[in-house]
């Protein structure tokens, strides 16, 4: 379901192998969210929250460091957004994810989903151009 297509590509080869990751990620939620024979997920969704967390923080430095290198005057706005992304992952309350598993992994691919579609196509996009 969730895939790097064309229409997501930007045109800088490391930003949108890296943005392919991230599609990687969103399929291993998606994916969790369909698994009906886990019965108990926390250890899971743990697992993709870590690599999540992690992996922006470093896609996140290498855009930041590209947008820096050509100037790019919207930097600024990038950054906001980027950290704007940080602190949700980062407040994503754990405690709720035993309890209510499926509402976290629903929520979690749900703001996954509108920050690959907006912040690819709409911002991303412009630093390729």
């Amino acid at each position: 379901m969730y895939e790097m297509k064309e229409e997501y590509l930007i045109g800088i080869e490391q930003i949108d192998k890296e943005h392919e990751k991230l599609f990687e990620i969103a399929e291993k939620v998606y994916q969790l969210l369909q698994d009906k024979f886990i019965p108990d997920k926390y250890d899971n969704i743990r697992q993709v929250l870590i690599e999540l967390r992690e992996y922006t923080i470093m896609h996140f430095e290498h855009e930041e460091e590209y947008m820096k290198s050509i100037q790019y005057k919207r930097m600024f706005t990038q950054k906001v957004e980027h950290d704007a992304f940080r602190k949700k992952i980062e407040d994503l309350e754990f405690e709720k994810l035993d309890e209510k598993q499926e509402e976290m992994i629903k929520e979690i691919l749900e703001f996954l989903t509108n920050w690959l579609v907006h912040h690819i196509l709409e911002t991303d996009k412009l630093i390729g151009q």
